[in-house]
Parts: structure tokens; C-alpha cells; sequence
């Protein structure tokens, strides 16, 4: 706490010495304005500041294009028109002095062309970028990343603040969407489904410790927590559809940011000053050993990480337009054993352990407007990962003793193509296909403690191939209602295993202030690659492929909602949903409560059938008012219920089955000066506690490690989770330059979340472990 009041006397005598003589700054904003769903430029259309004064405003050129110079800074609101179109209006436009603001706007085509245009009194954030996605999917901007108090620049921390989002642990990202596992998770990047995009990560899991991504790439994307469209597949819980921004392609401009998660440095800029072009490109290097300088205890590790993203935008007058895109992240942890056991005060500190997570991505894409109504955009993406894991144990001589070791190497490559069509103002398609070829190196070798004897259930070089197909049609009969329905196909080559998966919903607009939606979807997810391989010891010997023709988990999706504006910038959600979970693979036990809806990481090597069940169901409730008046709030709730059932027959709880989540995200922003913006961010999140299985002490005592009671799987509750974030920032813009001074508390009072129990070694006795403490997160941001 010491370190935490240093932290806030510095920032308050820094914001306290900012007096230097304001002055009247200003920066350009531009953009494109594009039709929705064809991608074509409108020319024509105009463009208006609202809340300039006097009223600033102008049309885009033969190009789409517009531009608005000398704007003031502050926050602002665009509103676009343009005849046979509706009305957009673009909120919370923020106007730094350090960055061009560079937009691109989609407008969806009026079914009632030609005719008075109404403007609605609904904030277009609350729309979904993808239109084809009708319930349970939202916008997340760049902003929020930054803004939201703790989720320094992560979109899943970030999520948590979103109804049905509850953290599956304070160290990780990892997320439980509806009561479902994280494997559950889709990450795509720029149409592309892609691996999982952090740092720390462990194998088969969908989130990590920080995220690789830089905010520096992104732009506006959706987050999907069910009955998503057509074009998203071999996924059960959410996706992540994440979109990359395009570099200034008039104008060089660059960012460097430090503090406690590392040095990041990024640079966007055209190639030359005749060509559309521009690059977007970002590094960042850290060793989180810094925060044990301030009194933060993240263990004996040496823990480091890097990484590298861009985004190289490649136009053509003739063949369409071509980007470069991709990332990549070297993280890893060591820890050396002390060669006195005086000093080992837990059984772990006699083990030496190394541990690295590689991940990255590479794409080439291509997107070419074949006619007024026809889109193209295909892509070829290479990616992969390289976990490993290997730990000793030192005797009672102090030499190191082989324990475990593993290693998981996978490579995938990726060639996509989606055709987007615009029949007419009502009618329009999306379809396409993913070819994915998978190949695999999968290594586990470990000491089994029942019997003392080197175990390999792992050691397999293979390949695999998968086919997806999907077709989506959106129809609008009238300007109330839009149906939406499709089909989606998954099919593993392997062992011919294949889903055919209808997708459907529709929204009705009651009036200009409410809408109801519905939405129906079967989703279906290919095991982890590692559970097919497990082989299996016969009584002559021999070895058995036991999992070879596991079949696919499967789930229907149910989704109602409600959405009502209540004014310009404030609105209430709710939404219920039901999720029947079948074909589930589960331990081929009778006597066993294992079941894939429970994994977090990693690869089950027992022998597993698909004859398990699971149901979600719950309702969500969001009441949420955008930026206005320098205010802004989120208030998320859900009451839902998460079981699952294995061979043993008996409906369990799943881990994630807390029964209630609610969280409250609010900020507020001084301005000070004009040039000079204080802001105060917090959030506080309180959600049941998560389920865990008794240990079984006398069987932990035998083998010398934690054991459960597997009969008991899920029957003990951990006390209710409550957590309060909070994060403070300056942010200052001078001439040509802007600068944020921020500090985030993550678990800002110190409350001591029960994690889970473990047993013991050296003391013989159970013990409790607990999330993370109070964790400050200091950085100081410049663009120019």
C-alpha cells in the first residue's frame, strides 16, 4: 500500500504542475464511406459535425473519400447521409492533437429508396459491425480497451465487463461466456480464424496472461456469446472477430509507450505520397520482473515477453486491393531450484522448470469489388504454435530428476475465399470456404507416481485437414424486420466427421426507440487435436488409437432479446437464452464424472465416447449509457444456471457455474484547459463463486501430490468473487503531440479471492491458494 500512495502523490503533483498557457490545437478528420455490405465507395455523401459550432461539414469525393481539417480537439459526433441510405450517426469521435483521426464508415442501403430518410434516435455502438449478426453479439471499440479500468488494452479483459462474461482466473485472460469453458472461444483476425492470440498461453486454451495484439492495430470488432452467424464455425461459446485499422496513408505518425508491462514502440505511415498505401507495424519487449521492484510477489520465475504485429495495406488501380497482415509472440518462464532445503518452504521450490509459449500469424489478403453488388475477399494465412514445459526435481543430494517434460508443436495453413452479394436493397448474401491443413508434433513424457515408471501417452507426428462451408442470406421485407438465416458445414478428413449446421434469426423493430430479437443456431467443435492421438496399452502390449473417431461436441443455441433506447445514449438490453450441449465427449467410464465441457487446456488422453450432455441457461441484463457528457457507464448482470453429465449419469455443476455475475464500469473525464483531460475509470465485479472437487488427503498423502475425490467432481463451492478495479489517467495534448500518463489497479482494496485448495507435500497439509493482490500498472503513452 505504500508503493500504491507514492503512485497517486506523484500523479496528483503531476496533474497539479500542468499550467502552461492553453492553446487552440487541432487535427484532421477522414475517412471513407463504404456501402455495407458490397464495400463500394459512395461518392456524394455528406458529411456532418454535429456538435461543431459554427456547423462544420462537407461530401466525399469521386473516391468515398472526405476529409475535415482544423478541428479543434475534443470529442465529437459525425453524422453521415446520403441519398437511398439511412442516416448514420457516428458517436464519441475523439480528436487528439497527436493523431489524425482516420475513419472508414459503412451505411446500410434504405429499402425505401428515394423516400424521406428517418433519422432514429439510437446510437449506431450498439450495431453490430457484422450484419448478419443479429442477438447476442455487440461492438467493442479501441477506446474501451484503453478506457475500462484493469483491461490495459486487452479485448477479453476487457469483455468482463460484458453481460454472461465472468474471468476464469485474475492471472490469465481466459474467459467463461454463458457458463461454458474457454475453450469454447473463436479468435479470427480480419475474416481468419486464428490461434490463440496471447501470451502464456497453454496448449488447447483460448487465453493467456496479456495479449499479444497491440490496440495499436485494432479497430472497431464484434464479440458473439451465442446463436452466431453462419460464417462462424467449430466454436460452442463466443467469438472474437477481430478487425485491424489501416496506417495514416498521408502522414507518418508514431507511438511509444512504457511502463510496466514493457517497452512498445509502433510506426504507420504511407509508402509514398502518390500511393494509396500505408504500413501499421508494432513491437514491444518486457520482463515482468519489474513489478517485483515494487513490492508485487509474482513468484521465484524470470518471466519474459515480445512480440511484433502489423498491418501493410497494398491497393491497386486494377486487381483489387492487397494486405499483409499478422503477429507473432515469444513468451517464457524459468525457475531455478535452490540448492538448500532450508529454504524450501513448499514442496514446488525443490522443482528447476522451464516453460515457453511461441504463437504467430502471417496472411496474405486480397479483396476486389467485381461489380456494384459483388465483394471478393480471400486469404492465405499461415500460423502456429510451440508450447513446452519441462521440470526436474532435486533429490535429497540436490541432483536434478527427470519429472516431466512436454512439448506441442502445430502448424496450420489457411485458404479462404467469402463472396458478398447485394441482390438489392432487401436481399443480400455472404458465402464462402476455409480450408485448413493442420500438422502436428506432439511430445509428453512424465514419472507416474502410482508406479515410478516414465509414461508416454504422447508421441505423434500427424496431419489433418478440415473443411468449412457456409452460405448467409439477410433479408429485410420490411424497414421493421430483418431475417437472417444460413447454414455452416465442418468436416475433419481424419475420420470423416463431419456437422451440417442450421443458423436463423430475426430482429423487429417495435418502433424507433425498441426491438425484439431472436436467434437459433446449431454449433458444433472439433476435439483438441492431442485427444485423438491418445493411444491406449492393450493387455499383449499393444497400442490402441482410442480416440480416433471421436465425433464433434455439438450445441443448440436459443437467444430472445429486448433493446430499448431510453434516450440518445442510454439503453437497457436483456436477453435469455438456452443452450443444449450433446454429442459431448466424456470419459468412457461408467464410473467417471470426465467430461471435454470441463477442460481448460490441454489434451484428456483417457479413452472418451461421445455420449455426454451439458445445458446453459440463464437471462442477461444490460443497461449501458455511451459517452456523454464526458460520462459513461456499463452495468452488465446475468442469473444462469451451467450443468453438465458424463457416463456416471449424475447432473453436475461445470467448474464455470457461479449462478450470478454482475459488474458496474463507469467513467468520468475532466477537462481542464481544453488541451488537458483527467480521466477516473472503475469497475467492480461480483460473481458467484466457481465450483471445485474435494481433495482426497489420504490418497494425496500415498502418491506425494494433490488427488481428488472424482466421485464428488464439482460439489464444493468457493466463496463469492468481488473485485474493484480502478484506473486514473492525464491525458495532455500540445502541438503535434499527445501524452497519457495512466496507472491501473487491478484488485485496487486487496481482497483476498479464494482461487481453488491444493495438498501440500512437505507439510503434509491442505492448504489454500488465492487470486491475485492488489496489482498496480503503470504506463505513460506519446503519439506524434
Amino acid at each position: 500500500m505504500t508503493h500504491l500512495k507514492s503512485y497517486l502523490l506523484f500523479l496528483a503533483a503531476l496533474f497539479i504542475s500542468m499550467s502552461a498557457h492553453a492553446q487552440t490545437l487541432t487535427q484532421t478528420i477522414r475517412g471513407t464511406v463504404i456501402d455495407k455490405v458490397s464495400k463500394t465507395t459512395l461518392p456524394g455523401a455528406s458529411i456532418v459535425l454535429v456538435n461543431s459550432n459554427p456547423l462544420i461539414g462537407t461530401t466525399t469525393d469521386p473516391d468515398g473519400v472526405f476529409k475535415l481539417t482544423q478541428i479543434p480537439i475534443g470529442t465529437y459526433v459525425l453524422k453521415i447521409s446520403f441519398i437511398g441510405y439511412k442516416e448514420v450517426t457516428v458517436p464519441n469521435i475523439i480528436v487528439n492533437s497527436g493523431k489524425e483521426v482516420v475513419l472508414t464508415i459503412p451505411i446500410d442501403e434504405d429499402i425505401t429508396q428515394l423516400e424521406a430518410i428517418v433519422v432514429r434516435p439510437d446510437i449506431e455502438k450498439n450495431k453490430p459491425i457484422n450484419e448478419m449478426a443479429t442477438v447476442s453479439t455487440r461492438t467493442f471499440s479501441v477506446e474501451e480497451t484503453r478506457k475500462f479500468a484493469a483491461a490495459v488494452n486487452d479485448p477479453a479483459r476487457a469483455a468482463i465487463s460484458f453481460a454472461g462474461v465472468v474471468s476464469t482466473d485474475d492471472g490469465s485472460n481466459s474467459i467463461s461466456i454463458r457458463g461454458n469453458s474457454p475453450v469454447g472461444l473463436l479468435w479470427r483476425m480480419e475474416g481468419v480464424d486464428i490461434p490463440n492470440p496471447n501470451h502464456f498461453a497453454a496448449v488447447g486454451a483460448s487465453g493467456g496472461g496479456i495479449s499479444i495484439l497491440s490496440s495499436q492495430l485494432l479497430t472497431n470488432s464484434d464479440f458473439s456469446t451465442g446463436a452466431f452467424p453462419a460464417e462462424y464455425g467449430n466454436a460452442l461459446a463466443g467469438v472474437f472477430d477481430l478487425n485491424l485499422r489501416k496506417g495514416n496513408n498521408e502522414k507518418r505518425e508514431y507511438t511509444v509507450q512504457a511502463g510496466f508491462l514493457g517497452l512498445d514502440v509502433s510506426a504507420e505511415g504511407p509508402f509514398s505520397k502518390n500511393y494509396r498505401g500505408s504500413y501499421l507495424i508494432n513491437y514491444r519487449y518486457s520482463t515482468l520482473s519489474v513489478l517485483s521492484k515494487v513490492g508485487i510477489n509474482l513468484g521465484d520465475a524470470v518471466t519474459n515477453f515480445q512480440d511484433l504485429s502489423y498491418n501493410i495495406y497494398l491497393p491497386t488501380h486494377t486487381f483489387g486491393n492487397f494486405s499483409l497482415f499478422g503477429f507473432g509472440g515469444l513468451s517464457d518462464q524459468n525457475q531455478n531450484a535452490k540448492k538448500d532445503s532450508t529454504q524450501w518452504e513448499e514442496d514446488y521450490q525443490r522443482n528447476n522448470a522451464s516453460y515457453f509459449s511461441n504463437t504467430g500469424a502471417a496472411g496474405v489478403k486480397h479483396a476486389i469489388t467485381i461489380n456494384p453488388q459483388t465483394y471478393l475477399q480471400s486469404a492465405i494465412v499461415i500460423s502456429g504454435n510451440n508450447h513446452g514445459y519441462e521440470e526436474t526435481r532435486l533429490d535429497d543430494s540436490y541432483v536434478p530428476q527427470f519429472n516431466y517434460k512436454s512439448n506441442y508443436i502445430s502448424r496450420k495453413l489457411t485458404v479462404s475465399s467469402v463472396l458478398n452479394h447485394k441482390f438489392n436493397a432487401r436481399n443480400s448474401i455472404r458465402s464462402g470456404v476455409y480450408l485448413n491443413q493442420y500438422s502436428y508434433n506432439l511430445r509428453q513424457r512424465y514419472v507416474d507416481p502410482e508406479t515410478d515408471q516414465i509414461v508416454q501417452p504422447l508421441n505423434s507426428a500427424l496431419q489433418a485437414n478440415t473443411l468449412q462451408l457456409f452460405s448467409q442470406w439477410s433479408y429485410r421485407p420490411t424497414q421493421k424486420l430483418t431475417i437472417n438465416s444460413g447454414i455452416h458445414f465442418l468436416y475433419l478428413k481424419n475420420n470423416g466427421t463431419y456437422s451440417v449446421e442450421p443458423r436463423a434469426s430475426a430482429k423487429y423493430e417495435l418502433n424507433e426507440r425498441q426491438s425484439l430479437s431472436v436467434g437459433y443456431g446449431l454449433h458444433s467443435q472439433m476435439q483438441p487435436i492431442g485427444v485423438y492421438e491418445a493411444y491406449l496399452e492393450q493387455p499383449d502390449g499393444s497400442f490402441k488409437q482410442a480416440n480416433k473417431n471421436l465425433g464433434f461436441n455439438k450445441a443448440h443455441h436459443f437467444v430472445v432479446g429486448y433493446d430499448r433506447s431510453l434516450t440518445k445514449y442510454l439503453r437497457v438490453k436483456t436477453e435469455t437464452y438456452y443452450q443444449h450441449l450433446y454429442n459431448i465427449a466424456v470419459n468412457d467410464d461408467s464410473t467417471s464424472p470426465v467430461s471435454s465441457l470441463v477442460v481448460e487446456e490441454g489434451f484428456v488422453t483417457d479413452p472418451m465416447v461421445n455420449k455426454g450432455y451439458g445445458r446453459n441457461y440463464g437471462v442477461e441484463l444490460t443497461v449501458e449509457q455511451f459517452l456523454h457528457n464526458n460520462i459513461y457507464f456499463l452495468l452488465s448482470g446475468s442469473l444462469y444456471n451451467s450443468e453438465y453429465k458424463a457416463l456416471d449419469e449424475v447432473w453436475r455443476n461445470t467448474r464455470f457455474n457461479g449462478k450470478r455475475a454482475l459488474s458496474f464500469t463507469a467513467g468520468k473525464e475532466y477537462i481542464w484547459k481544453k488541451n488537458r483531460v483527467f480521466g477516473v475509470n472503475l469497475r467492480a465485479i461480483y460473481a458467484g463463486g466457481f465450483w471445485t472437487t474435494p481433495i482426497d488427503f489420504d490418497k494425496s498423502i500415498e502418491m506425494g501430490e494433490t488427488r481428488y475425490v472424482e466421485t464428488l467432481a464439482f460439489t464444493e463451492q468457493l466463496p463469492d468473487y468481488f473485485r474493484t478495479d480502478l484506473r486514473l489517467s492525464i491525458k495532455r495534448n500540445r502541438a503535434k503531440t499527445t501524452t497519457t500518463f495512466s496507472l491501473d489497479l487491478q484488485n485496487a482494496t486487496n481482497h483476498k479471492n479464494l482461487g481453488g485448495h491444493y495438498f501440500e507435500v512437505r507439510s503434509g497439509e491442505i492448504k489454500k491458494w488465492y487470486s491475485l493482490p492488489l496489482l498496480p500498472i503503470l504506463n505513460y503513452r506519446i503519439e506524434f
